[in-house]
């Protein structure tokens, strides 16, 4: 019987706002493609991404004009660029086959056994009192992770640290920093012991990454997309954020993850503003991950059901019945 495929846009309400250097949110979009047999059905979720160029429009397009009885997940890789529209078909197929054989994913992909991960638990961008309340709101997460916007952020580093003197930090400027400001924000991450630096300038505007101490590793998430984007990074980042939805799915991100450890890169494993769905497959990506942040559906103000299943600071492999 041949596939069909099903594309539905949802929104999902955030829990207040999510705000980063680009702006703030108040609703989650995302597409989901569901591909069956017409016995068996896989899902994928993807968020279509503006800083990328991309819209649900485009996205579903780029789904639409995939002829699924011709293609499997290599040829997908050959046909449709890095992005949202692939990770959503990708991760289907990936679904449906575990499905169809009965197999989990996660012994498809080179025998991975699938334990709970820790996650870090992100704070939107705020005053730096506001983000010091947030902090120690959110005091029972082992790792936050502290969304930057450039100017001001050695002050809110610093209120979030005398906040939570004992919690692991990172902190995501989402290219906000600059040649003007970079070394002062360095230095208040240093001294408050961040772990991790992410994105700090512009990706291709990031020579500068070069030439001066990392305090911290510094990690690449917008200037990493694709396995090829690996041979830019050396010299400049010290880990990588790989992101399916950047990656165009479960298929590349897996050979992103195994060379940039072969290259050694310390290797984090993001997520989109999403629901579980979206954090099921990454899950088992991030088996090989030193750094986890899959806490997008923490995040919402509901989930889909049935969901992953966050205990503490741990999320826990998806149920079959989600996806995998």
């Amino acid at each position: 019987m041949p596939l069909s495929l099903d594309i539905a846009v949802e929104s999902w309400p955030v829990a207040g706002a999510f705000t980063i250097s680009r702006g703030s949110r108040t609703e989650a979009t995302v597409v989901v493609a569901t591909i069956s047999d017409g016995t068996h059905a896989g899902r994928g979720e993807c968020v279509p991404y503006p800083r990328y160029e991309e819209t649900v429009d485009s996205v579903v397009e780029q789904m639409r004009g995939v002829d699924l009885d011709t293609i499997d997940r290599e040829e997908l890789r050959r046909r449709l660029p890095a992005g949202a529209a692939r990770n959503a078909l990708d991760c289907a197929l990936w679904d449906l086959g575990a499905k169809q054989s009965g197999k989990p994913v996660s012994m498809s992909c080179g025998h991975i056994v699938a334990r709970p991960v820790e996650t870090a638990f992100t704070l939107s961008l705020g005053t730096p009192s506001d983000m010091a309340d947030a902090a120690h709101r959110a005091s029972e997460h082992h790792i936050l992770k502290l969304k930057l916007g450039g100017q001001g952020d050695a002050e809110r580093v610093r209120a979030v640290r005398a906040a939570v003197p004992r919690t692991r930090l990172i902190v995501d400027a989402n290219e906000a920093w600059s040649e003007k400001n970079i070394i002062d924000n360095m230095r208040a991450c240093a001294e408050a012991h961040v772990e991790l630096i992410e994105q700090p300038l512009p990706a291709g505007d990031d020579e500068l990454l070069r030439s001066i101490p990392h305090v911290a590793p510094i990690c690449a998430d917008e200037s990493l997309h694709t396995l090829a984007d690996l041979d830019g990074l050396s010299g400049k980042y010290d880990a990588v954020n790989v992101k399916l939805d950047k990656a165009g799915g479960l298929t590349e991100a897996l050979e992103i993850v195994w060379e940039a450890r072969a290259r050694g890169y310390l290797v984090m494993v993001g997520c989109m503003l999403a629901t579980s769905l979206a954090m099921a497959p990454a899950v088992i990506l991030a088996q090989a991950a030193d750094i986890v942040d899959l806490d997008g559906p923490l995040l919402l103000a509901r989930d889909r059901h049935p969901a992953i299943t966050y205990v503490g600071t741990l999320i826990e492999p998806p149920l079959p019945e989600l996806w995998g």
